[in-house]
């Protein structure tokens, strides 16, 4: 696998990259509700001209979620689309997971940390997942859970390092949890290029998407999604 277009869109930050022969160029912007114009010319952008397979992409991976219900949406439609018409498969890559792989590649976590990824998830929810990292990627530990920041419990809850958005509600979470906090990174936001190791690791284990199979996950039960084959589309 040499060639990897990635796309993640649920938060207000847009962005696109494109990993070929292990070469990383990416595209992003923080344009709350514009991630619908912004998301093809970022795509034209870095790789103009002729099909994604003539200039070597072989998949086509997303942030599936949980995150904006518009910009989950969007990623999926683009995603389908794009897979359908050059022939591509594609791979889901959670949000959140994704938010965990940005903090590594930063260096801000390390090998044996648990971290609490967290998206603000609106009316005063939040969405969130513990990671820790095996071989360099992160892997799922607990969640994910939408819940009142109140309600979120943990197994085996510490010591944390919270990452994203939903940092500010830590005054709100269970004093047992608060108390095994040890750092807050409020800035880590997702982004496409920590798609691209997570994307990798799932086409290896065969874990692949058909065009009608993208989807997003909301992680709220009462939310659903129309698929390829349901918007009157040719599967």
């Amino acid at each position: 696998m040499t060639g990897i277009l990635a796309i993640e869109t649920a938060t207000d930050t847009c962005s696109v990259a494109v990993s070929i022969d292990g070469q990383i160029r990416e595209r992003y912007e923080v344009a709350p509700r514009q991630h619908n114009q912004l998301i093809f010319s970022m795509l034209e952008e870095l790789l103009p001209g002729g099909t994604l397979k003539e200039q070597g992409i072989e998949l086509i991976a997303y942030g599936c979620g949980p995150g904006s219900f518009t910009g989950l949406r969007i990623a999926a439609s683009a995603v389908q689309g794009l897979a359908y018409s050059c022939g591509l498969p594609a791979v889901a890559v959670p949000t959140l997971a994704v938010l965990a792989q940005n903090a590594w590649r930063r260096g801000d976590v390390s090998a044996n940390d648990n971290v609490l990824c967290t998206l603000d998830a609106r009316i005063n929810e939040v969405y969130s997942a513990v990671y820790q990292y095996e071989d360099e990627l992160a892997l799922l530990r607990e969640g994910p859970w939408a819940c009142a920041p109140a309600d979120l419990a943990l197994d085996k809850p510490g010591p944390l390092t919270v990452v994203g958005d939903g940092c500010p509600f830590l005054e709100q979470f269970p004093e047992a949890l608060r108390v095994t906090v040890v750092a807050t990174l409020i800035d880590i936001v997702p982004m496409a290029r920590d798609i691209i190791p997570l994307a990798l690791a799932k086409f290896q284990n065969g874990e692949i998407q058909s065009p009608w199979q993208v989807q997003p996950v909301y992680v709220r039960d009462e939310i659903s999604w129309k698929k390829l084959a349901q918007q009157g589309k040719p599967a």
